[in-house]
């Protein structure tokens, strides 16, 4: 027998084809709604119509649901002469209530406690799924945190008589490094961008680089994007060829091909042994018109660079009315402006970030979106300089982080594991606040 019960406390219970279902609603009439649904399902199932017996409170009454819903007094269903048996369902009308002054219902034959359970009409039946009781899982969570390794909890943790959890400041650094060793889907492109020269884009772009491919592996391009002498080449590693983006751009078509391979980019990349990023130079020996490089041009070289890498870093020159430069834009997910405390450095950013909102739609979400870089480049600079700069740009970026002077990011081959231990950590941290765009 199929059977229903509805509680007061708004939970129920159904016995349909031998299993019983308990259901858990907020108020009586929801879990007469699950019910009523849950036994719709039974009635897809089967094909036909189902006779359930309802019991809630003392009072018991038989109906009958076909699948779409559709509820019936079981006293209406009767075979037709000329026909096989059949379920014919006819709509049950809900008893308006008893006013105070009348008997509840005094005409009906199953007494005056009899409540009917409310039905909707076919007019008003809801396609809703059904909602079973929340089921714990038997995967729970087991992941534990790694115990502190810096600082005087790391200290207690090497002698193994205790586990110290980590600090906050460890604690941001590992949400940090979890930030940047993510992969997206689909490559990402970072502009490093500021209208003055000197401003450290070089660096940025290059320590940026680093932070992600130390921490998230291979896959990441610097791409020096500069008609006028580039050093992007000069303060990283050379491979073993002269090989440039002006030696690259011939073979776009090639490597775009389906017969090309990644170990094919060798000739042109100069791969970083320390800090696994490959580099894309320009010619910064030759003059500007040597190398002049079109709108197209930018755009097949990032159809090239996004095709073998996940993430590209351009490292952009100082013309913002180069169209190689607004190329560069058009293909940027996100974007990064770095400056020193120089005040003609922060102006000339800001400046950028500006006429950047007013171009178009596009650069203006790149412009509310971006990360600023302040880098202490002179070491006389006072700790309040460089967080006035910062400041300043709260309003005009997503974020401004500061990076502290190290004279290890002065001149030559600019290497992370060359930096002290507060400066690297100041690089994961901008370069966490640029994963968040991603």
């Amino acid at each position: 027998m199929d059977y229903l019960a509805v509680y007061p406390d708004g939970t129920g219970t159904a016995f349909l084809g031998g299993t019983r279902t308990d259901i858990h609603a907020d108020t009586p009439e929801a879990a007469r709604e699950q019910l009523r649904q849950l036994v719709a399902h039974h009635a897809a199932d089967r094909g036909e119509a189902m006779h359930v017996t309802v019991q809630e409170g003392s009072t018991t009454w038989a109906i009958v649901i076909d699948a779409e819903g559709h509820v019936a007094s079981a006293g209406d269903v009767a075979p037709t002469p000329d026909a096989p048996p059949r379920r014919r369902l006819v709509p049950v009308p809900v008893p308006a209530a008893p006013s105070p002054d009348q008997p509840p219902w005094p005409d009906d034959p199953r007494g005056p406690s009899y409540q009917p359970m409310p039905m909707p009409m076919l007019e008003e039946v809801l396609e809703q799924p059904v909602s079973y009781p929340p089921r714990r899982s038997f995967l729970a969570d087991t992941a534990r945190v790694q115990p502190a390794t810096q600082g005087w909890r790391g200290a207690l943790n090497a002698t193994r008589l205790t586990r110290l959890a980590p600090g906050p400041v460890e604690e941001g650094r590992r949400r940090s490094i979890d930030a940047v060793s993510q992969h997206w889907p689909g490559p990402r492109t970072v502009a490093i961008v500021n209208g003055k020269g000197g401003a450290g884009k070089t660096p940025t772009t290059i320590l940026l680089s680093a932070v992600f491919a130390r921490y998230g592996g291979a896959g990441v391009l610097a791409w020096d994007n500069n008609q006028f002498r580039g050093t992007l080449g000069w303060r990283t590693e050379q491979g073993p060829h002269q090989g440039t983006l002006l030696e690259l751009l011939p073979q776009v078509p090639r490597l775009l091909g389906t017969g090309a391979q990644s170990a094919d980019l060798a000739r042109f990349v100069h791969h970083q042994t320390q800090d696994r990023y490959d580099v894309l130079r320009s010619k910064p020996m030759a003059l500007a018109d040597e190398q002049r490089i079109s709108p197209a041009d930018v755009t097949a070289i990032h159809d090239v660079a996004t095709k073998y890498y996940r993430l590209v870093f351009m490292d952009s020159g100082n013309d913002e009315s180069d169209p190689a430069w607004r190329a560069m834009i058009d293909h940027t997910d996100q974007l990064v402006v770095a400056t020193t405390t120089r005040d003609d450095h922060a102006e000339a950013g800001a400046l950028l970030l500006e006429a950047l909102a007013d171009r178009d739609e596009r650069s203006a979400h790149l412009s509310r979106q971006a990360v600023t870089i302040v880098t202490q480049a002179d070491s006389k600079a006072r700790p309040g300089d460089v967080a006035a700069i910062a400041n300043g740009y709260k309003p005009l970026a997503r974020a401004a982080v500061t990076i502290p002077y190290d004279p290890a990011m002065v001149d030559g081959l600019l290497r992370y594991a060359a930096l002290s231990p507060a400066t690297q950590d100041a690089w994961l941290s901008a370069a966490a606040a640029v994963a968040q765009g991603l």
